[in-house]
């Protein structure tokens, strides 16, 4: 990134001034203390900015939302950023080039917003469910994954995801679970059932682990179950992250039977599936 006076000079020492644990550090802090977290990638931010995404479309509401969240200073709620937004060359380095240019030209573009970040505030990674694609180095994912398995190892879930994210299903992410349970949401502009997605959500027992996959509502919706009681985990991307680690891909591709809004064609004809199981699975369904 090229600042080329003093005004962008102060930007960048203010983004190298952030407090960003990294994921694994991320990862310890909600095993080891039981807590939940809200993430934020740059499509949480755009939002907040006013602007659509291609599957959400924004709108006051969930901007002000959004923007409460990442304020908001709650003892056992994580609020996740990326953790390359803070510039420094041992977070960008990792990152494959096509991922480092992408990230640093959304920072070039939006780097005057961002300075309302805090940077007496500590935030933790949003990475934990990016551990794959993003990175060069892929030799350490595997331990990882073992790691990020220990979050709902023995214990009851309950999946909040759209229609056809199916995360878990053809794989074995949530092999050491307890049980599993769903509910289904719209993939796309999720937000505009907000109300009826938390109220299902709400008749939940709270010794149910609740993990969440429903883009920038999710952030939303993590706050507002973690401050009913819930212990709940923004976990977005991980379940195609794993898919991508499986495959070996080098870059993002399309899963037939799964939403995948990065990849080329990963939004249209996804097939229907016939496992018995994920049906049983799903408790409520919440769509348009």
């Amino acid at each position: 990134m090229d600042f080329q006076n003093c005004t962008n000079f102060c930007v960048k020492q203010k983004l190298n001034r952030l407090k960003i644990y990294s994921p694994i550090e991320t990862l310890n802090e909600i095993i080891n203390n039981n807590k939940s977290i809200s993430r934020f990638g740059d499509g949480e931010f755009s939002l907040i900015f006013g602007r659509n995404i291609p599957f959400q479309k924004a709108n006051k509401l969930l901007s002000k939302r959004l923007k409460n969240v990442l304020q908001s200073n709650e003892e056992g709620l994580l609020i996740g950023l990326p953790d390359p937004f803070t510039l420094k060359n041992e977070c960008l380095n990792k990152l494959k080039n096509k991922t480092k240019k992408f990230l640093l030209k959304y920072i070039e573009k939006n780097k005057f917003k961002l300075m309302f970040l805090n940077t007496d505030k500590i935030y933790y990674s949003s990475f934990i469910s990016r551990f794959y694609n993003p990175y060069k180095d892929k030799s350490g994912v595997s331990k990882y994954i073992k790691k990020l398995k220990k979050i709902w190892e023995q214990k009851d879930i309950l999946i909040i995801e759209g229609e056809k994210s199916r995360i878990g299903i053809g794989n074995d992410l949530f092999n050491n679970t307890n049980s599993i349970k769903r509910i289904l949401c719209p993939s796309i502009n999720a937000f505009e059932l907000y109300d009826k997605i938390l109220n299902e959500a709400l008749k939940i027992d709270k010794n149910k682990l609740i993990l969440l996959a429903l883009g920038p509502t999710a952030t939303v919706l993590s706050y507002d179950l973690y401050k009913a009681g819930y212990h709940v985990i923004d976990i977005g991307h991980v379940d195609i992250e794993y898919e991508w680690f499986l495959r070996n891909a080098s870059n993002v591709i399309k899963i037939e039977d799964k939403f995948v809004n990065e990849a080329k064609g990963g939004r249209i004809n996804i097939k229907d599936i016939k496992d018995k199981n994920y049906y049983e699975q799903i408790i409520a369904k919440v769509l348009k």
